[in-house]
Parts: structure tokens; C-alpha cells; sequence
């Protein structure tokens, strides 16, 4: 996914797992940061999101930059600490996030949410001809050599990646929503 979208959606991931661990947020008698579900999140973050972002970052880097900058004038440690930041948003999220949870604030919750929903659909909207296309900067500015998204290998890229982010918010939905065994 484009590294300007992972934020919104990394955030929205961390809110929605807070949500579901709420009955066990509020049993818990340990520091955030040692529970369970906290450890969920930065396991979905460390293991699913972080590597999905590097897949773009590094094999369609002007396309995960949405053909705004030129991919090879970006120092790789920016791309590692932009990976590292949007992967640590799913974490951090939820951290943020767990307090209303816990407080049962849902509608708070579903407000942000919104917002950051709305704001992802928006930006998708308005990235849309940028997000639809596999090229170099200078192919999609110079407007040759730009193949459609679902006829290229980022197109299967997309997909798989789209898998791999479900299945993994899957399992940790799951997981959280299943009884904790003492």
C-alpha cells in the first residue's frame, strides 16, 4: 500500500483492536504495555503491516510514494524510518485508543473512525489514477510506458498484500475476541 495511506490505516486497525479487547483491557492488572492484546498489535504491526510496506517501499517504490516524488532520491533510511512509523502506528493506536475502549466511549471511537475513514476514502478518491497504474515516475509523468494496476506484477502485489493484511486482522480479532485460558 502507498506509504501516505498506511498511516490513516494503520491507525483505524489499532482503534478497532482496542475496541475488541476492551473486556480484557479492563480486567487487566498490568501496564498496557505487558497485556495481551497491546502484544497483539505490535505483533500485527511488526509482522504483517512493516513487511507489506517494505514489499512496495522497495520493489514499486514510486508507486508506494504515489508517483509525487522520484523513489531513488529518497535516502533508504527514510523509507525505513516511514515503514518503521507506519507500522508502529498499529501499537500506538491501539494504545491511544484503549482508554475510550475500556471506558465502553464506542460512539467516540466510531466518530474518529469516521473521520479517518472518510478522510482514507478521500484521499483514495483523489489518488485514484495514481493508485490504478504500475510505472516509474518519469513513465507515469512523461505519460508512456503506464500499464494498468490489475495487468502488472503490482497489481498481484495489491492483492496478495490485501490478503495478507486481512488475514492477519483476522487472526488477531480472533485472538482477542476468543477467552483468554489461564
Amino acid at each position: 500500500m502507498p506509504l501516505p495511506l498506511a498511516l490513516p490505516i494503520s491507525l483505524l486497525i489499532g482503534m478497532s483492536l482496542a475496541w475488541l479487547a476492551r473486556v480484557e483491557l479492563a480486567r487487566s492488572e498490568v501496564p498496557l504495555v505487558l497485556t495481551r492484546p497491546f502484544l497483539v498489535a505490535a505483533g500485527l504491526g511488526a509482522l504483517v503491516h512493516a513487511p507489506v510496506l517494505a514489499y512496495f517501499v522497495t520493489m514499486h517504490g514510486d508507486w508506494a510514494y504515489l508517483y509525487l516524488v522520484r523513489f531513488s532520491r529518497i535516502p533508504s533510511a527514510v523509507d525505513l524510518a516511514l515503514v518503521c512509523l507506519a507500522a508502529a502506528q498499529v501499537p500506538l493506536s491501539f494504545a491511544l485508543a484503549s482508554p475510550w475502549a475500556i471506558a465502553k466511549r464506542g460512539s467516540a471511537l466510531l466518530k474518529v473512525g469516521a473521520v479517518l475513514g472518510a478522510l482514507l476514502v478521500v484521499a483514495c478518491i483523489v489518488a485514484a489514477g495514481r493508485l490504478s497504474v504500475s510505472a516509474s515516475f518519469a513513465q507515469y509523468h512523461a505519460g508512456f510506458g503506464v500499464v494498468p494496476l490489475g495487468q502488472s506484477p503490482l497489481g498481484r502485489g495489491v492483492l496478495l498484500s490485501w490478503v495478507a493484511l486481512l488475514a492477519g486482522y483476522g487472526w488477531s480479532a480472533h485472538v482477542l475476541r476468543a477467552p483468554r485460558a489461564h
